[in-house]
């Protein structure tokens, strides 16, 4: 057997090493690729965002209620500032009643007396008899 010559020899060892190192790479691709695959399923992702939309709404919620507690007069004016608005279309009805109500009298409602008690009464047990 005829012996190679030392640069021969040379080149296919570092061939063989490249070989090696490509090899390692595109094992390193195929488990980047298989675990991005992975994190990008529709589940993951929903799972991802619900978590991260509770650890937001958490901090968000902190952060009001120590607003609240250095400062209990103005998140009251906001508190109430708000729920009137919200409920500004019955207030503005209520108010555009009343003001059209205002230079009318109403009539006073009879007040019930004994005498009509006691006739209703009567007529309730002529009824059940």
């Amino acid at each position: 057997m005829s012996e190679e010559a030392p640069d021969v020899v040379e080149a296919r060892r570092k061939a063989e090493q490249a070989r090696a190192k490509l090899m390692a790479t595109v094992e390193e691709l195929i488990d980047f690729g298989e675990n991005l695959q992975e994190r990008l399923q529709p589940s993951h992702l929903a799972r991802d965002a619900w978590e991260a939309a509770k650890s937001k709404t958490a901090d968000v919620a902190e952060d009001a209620v120590d607003a609240v507690r250095k400062r209990p007069v103005a998140a009251s004016g906001a508190v109430a500032a708000l729920a009137l608005f919200i409920a500004r279309e019955p207030l503005m009805d209520l108010a555009g009643k009343l003001m059209s109500s205002k230079g009318k009298t109403r009539p006073a409602k009879p007040r019930k007396t004994k005498a009509k008690a006691k006739a209703k009464k009567d007529k309730v047990e002529k009824v059940d008899e």
